[in-house]
């Protein structure tokens, strides 16, 4: 059995077969997107995934270039964690906290540390999934920890060990329709289990003599015909939600029956510090409250699970149809919510990115997103303050022109979509676009999670509160009240109001305050939408 005995570069060479994995899946993440079937289109699998690796890059660049071996795992845990995205990307979190809760205390590389690493994940894995399905990610996993420990019986070497692995998980990736019948109906293999096949054939590719064509993939996973699949059913959940949740004082056990009870393919991994959580439901806001009530909520990404099966279908029916020209400009923006999504969308926009406040996409996704519009140059707009950032590193990062018009707010980037003219150079659209959004009076109403004190005074936890311009300008005790007093603060010159309903705020309420406004401010224009967003019961925005 070969042994390689522990170094002081050991630590750098780990993160250079990490990176080496995590490329392999990022350049295969669309081929995995489209095997996205089972149990729910729940995002993309190739992406979530690679995203979550993303993380993990991102936590392995800020070591030092000798950092040792269990400093690496410890990076790759947490960013794994804390960058989790989708079921998937969850479940590959758990996959890398085993790997790397043997890896990281191992004082000796062998085969058997390869096949205890890989026991010891199966059993994290599977732990996080309350009811695991066989024919995923995880029958993979459990069919690769076999193989290594058959490997490493026969005295295989540590190599020949990493060889049975990624061997064994394309092998189990070819079974995977026949223990799930929807893969099959649908002639496809398992999305997650074939991310992680792909993932462990990049790492061990990383190393000297270990070489895997992707010929010799394919052949593995077999010919793939992949046809366009809507047959959502109404009657599921619709919302996938996921945060993180700090500091929360309860047991990892009592926010799994309360997320049970409300949704489905419930996740819940970390401990008291990070909880990672992930849920779909019908009442994204109504898990959000709650978990705000236990702890400081972050990293929220809600999708609508039927828009993304309907893009999916469009997507392989594009793909098999004539090519349509390229667009001059293309436009990618921001927003939480279905029916700002669509308002978005109506005014041009190619591209919805879910995000907003609390729920900050990162510069990768704006720059995969970007890449994806059909067009020569790309505008992106943030319509949060906490984006533009983000937005302004994709600039740097693409092969094709980008500009980031800063929008603070979705009703800035409505504002800014209207006032694009293509009769003009790329440089002045934009800053035609900036200007119109600078117009934009933006007022948003929410609930204050906790006791705090602003220039209005004090504010306790539970009370409806009213922002603009990032300032705390109104405080009450019901949303129709402190929706009218934010209109009168932000009304003086303006001709139009426009109002967004929230995730929770039901009609009825939402018409009360569409009249209330009509009464109260007969000269202006009132224009009423259902946003869908999140946490802001009302998004208002004076012109």
């Amino acid at each position: 059995m070969t042994q390689r005995n522990l170094t002081d570069n050991l630590g750098a060479a780990a993160v250079s077969l990490i990176s080496s994995a995590a490329d392999a899946l990022k350049e295969r993440k669309e081929e995995i997107n489209r095997l996205n079937v089972f149990p729910v289109p729940d995002g993309d699998t190739g992406t979530n995934m690679s995203l979550t690796m993303d993380a993990v890059m991102t936590d392995l660049a800020a070591l030092d270039g000798d950092v040792p071996l269990s400093e690496v795992c410890r990076a790759v845990a947490h960013g794994s964690l804390m960058g989790a995205r989708g079921n998937s990307g969850v479940i590959l979190s758990q996959i890398l906290r085993g790997l790397c809760e043997v890896v990281g205390a191992a004082s000796s590389v062998s085969s058997q540390l390869v096949v205890d690493a890989l026991k010891r994940s199966v059993t994290v894995a599977f732990q996080a999934v309350r009811k695991p399905v066989e024919g995923t990610m995880l029958t993979v996993l459990r069919d690769s920890a076999e193989a290594a420990a058959e490997a490493a019986e026969s005295g295989a070497s540590t190599d020949a060990v990493l060889d049975a692995v990624v061997k064994a998980a394309f092998e189990s990736v070819k079974r995977t329709p026949e223990l799930l019948p929807v893969l099959k109906e649908h002639g496809v293999v398992d999305a997650g289990g074939f991310g992680l096949a792909v993932l462990f054939e990049g790492f061990v590719a990383g190393l000297d003599g270990h070489v895997f064509s992707k010929r010799e993939i394919a052949l593995a996973t077999g010919e793939l015909t992949v046809s366009p699949v809507d047959d959502w059913d109404d009657q599921e959940y619709l919302y996938c939600t996921e945060f993180l949740l700090h500091d929360a004082d309860v047991d990892k056990t009592v926010l799994e029956d309360w997320v049970s009870a409300h949704g489905g393919s419930e996740l819940v991994v970390g401990d008291r510090e990070t909880y990672k959580i992930h849920v779909h439901t019908n009442s994204p806001g109504e898990v959000l409250s709650w978990a705000t009530s236990l702890g400081h909520v972050s990293e929220v990404h809600i999708n609508n699970m039927r828009r993304q099966t309907e893009a999916r279908t469009r997507q392989l029916q594009e793909e098999t149809a004539p090519s349509s020209p390229v667009k001059p400009v293309g436009f990618v923006a921001v927003a939480a919510g279905d029916g700002l999504a669509e308002i978005l969308t109506s005014l041009g926009a190619d591209i919805v990115v879910s995000g907003g406040q609390t729920m900050n996409p990162s510069t990768a996704e704006l720059y995969e997103a970007a890449q994806a519009v059909h067009a020569e140059r790309v505008i992106i707009l943030p319509n949060n303050h906490n984006i533009i950032m983000a937005a302004q590193q994709v600039v740097g990062l693409s092969d094709k022109p980008v500009a980031v018009v800063p929008t603070r707010s979705v009703p800035e980037g409505f504002a800014a979509l209207l006032a694009y003219d293509p009769s003009v150079d790329f440089e002045t659209a934009v800053g035609l676009m900036t200007n119109a959004a600078g117009l934009v009076r933006t007022g948003e109403v929410t609930i204050a999670v906790r006791d705090a004190k602003g220039k209005i005074g004090t504010i306790k936890a539970g009370q409806v509160i009213g922002i603009a311009d990032d300032e705390i300008e109104a405080v009450g005790d019901n949303v129709a009240d402190v929706t009218l007093e934010l209109i009168g603060l932000l009304a003086d010159g303006a001709e139009t109001l426009t109002l967004l309903a929230g995730l929770d705020l039901d009609d009825d309420a939402f018409q009360e305050i569409v009249r209330s406004a009509e009464e109260a401010y007969p000269d202006l224009e009132v224009e009423a939408h259902r946003g869908g967003q999140p946490l802001y019961p009302v998004i208002l925005a004076l012109e």
